[in-house]
């Protein structure tokens, strides 16, 4: 996150986050749109939404908020970069370290750690735009292990019915066929020149019990969601919620609005006749067609929306998961964590090189990830 926008307070900075969010706008113009069209659905906006989903959301952004600010991974994470010697030794180590933080801090708070570190590089003449655009495909990558990674694993965990431990099985093979290459291109895209990395001291002091309190209520609060009580879950998350109340305050609830009229739009959008009739005409019950609509739609409509919409249609959560996370590269719309990323590069022109690598990786990933549903 810009240094601006951290310093300013908690609802000014929230307005402004509204005020350029333009999915948000578009999710609000289209709900419009169906209200005027059909008035009389409104009462039934709510019963459209998937509270324990939305519940389990706001969960992990509590508890990720409360690692991002407590200070700690940024320090430790400068201190290792600091180490590491050369161009191509740190880009595989930033790009592992995306992938990892984003299985269990979702891709978009991966980003939030990592970017803004890699920024501070600047002086050693690192290539910052690629290093970004490297670490957006990692985010993408890492999220698929896990029903945390990413918004659209957490949705399909909820609906699948199953384990944490039995969706992380299902999508291991998955996360193991892109990491693979995108650490060969990794190797590949940049050159082995002596970096000289000078340490940036931060101003800001640890915050210790954040840090212990989230760390600590984790794995409790993954417990208890596992074991279909995420209501219960987010109400265990008070001690940290209590001690440190800004965190509330400082949460993205423009994430979790997204995510409600996500539910509502694409809801009311599958119950158009038009809709069902070109779905229909699809035919998701062959798997072939189901897992090529998943990474069609998610380029048109990001991954996110294409699983809520596929999932009206079909109950097969591994494929429809397969699909829209493959679906996450390509185009920048793909992944909202490809949008967080490009935002946060200092060229603006990093879409083009975002997509001169991604693009040709979702064919390769595209391909690989289909071979493990044959």
């Amino acid at each position: 996150m810009a240094d601006g926008a951290s310093a300013a307070p908690p609802l000014r900075a929230f307005l402004a986050a509204l005020a350029g969010d333009y999915l948000l706008w578009t999710l609000l113009l289209a709900l419009a749109a169906f209200s005027m069209a059909r008035p009389a659905a409104i009462p039934d906006y709510l019963s459209l939404v998937d509270w324990r989903t939305i519940a389990t959301l706001t969960g992990l952004l509590a508890l990720t908020k409360g690692v991002e600010r407590s200070g700690y991974l940024p320090q430790l994470a400068q201190r290792l970069v600091a180490a590491i010697p050369t161009e191509r030794s740190l880009a595989v180590f930033l790009v592992l370290a995306t992938a990892l933080l984003a299985t269990v801090l979702t891709n978009d708070v991966a980003l939030f750690v990592v970017v803004p570190l890699t920024l501070t590089l600047k002086s050693s003449g690192a290539p910052l735009t690629r290093l970004i655009v490297f670490e957006a495909l990692a985010a993408n990558a890492g999220s698929v292990l896990t029903p945390i990674g990413n918004p659209q694993n957490l949705f399909l965990w909820q609906l699948s019915h199953v384990t944490f431990g039995q969706f992380t099985l299902a999508m291991l093979p998955l996360a193991a066929v892109l990491l693979a290459p995108l650490l060969l291109l990794t190797l590949l895209a940049f050159s082995g020149k002596r970096l000289h990395l000078s340490p940036r001291q931060s101003s800001a002091q640890p915050d210790r019990l954040m840090l212990m309190l989230a760390l600590g209520l984790y794995i409790p609060f993954l417990v208890i969601t596992d074991l279909r009580h995420p209501y219960l879950a987010l109400l265990a998350l008070a001690p940290l919620l209590l001690a440190r109340r800004e965190l509330l305050a400082r949460l993205d609830w423009a994430l979790i609005l997204v995510f409600v009229l996500m539910f509502i739009d694409l809801r009311l959008l599958s119950q158009l006749d038009v809709v069902r009739a070109w779905i229909g005409a699809v035919d998701l019950r062959q798997l072939p067609h189901l897992y090529l609509a998943g990474i069609a739609a998610s380029q048109v409509v990001s991954n996110v929306p294409a699983a809520i919409l596929l999932a009206e249609y079909s109950h097969d959560w591994r494929v429809i998961a397969y699909a829209v996370n493959v679906g996450g590269f390509g185009f920048m719309i793909g992944s909202l964590a490809n949008i967080i990323a490009l935002r946060m590069a200092p060229d603006r022109r990093a879409w083009i090189s975002f997509h001169a690598y991604s693009l040709p990786f979702l064919l390769v990933a595209g391909g690989l990830a289909w071979l493990l549903l044959r």
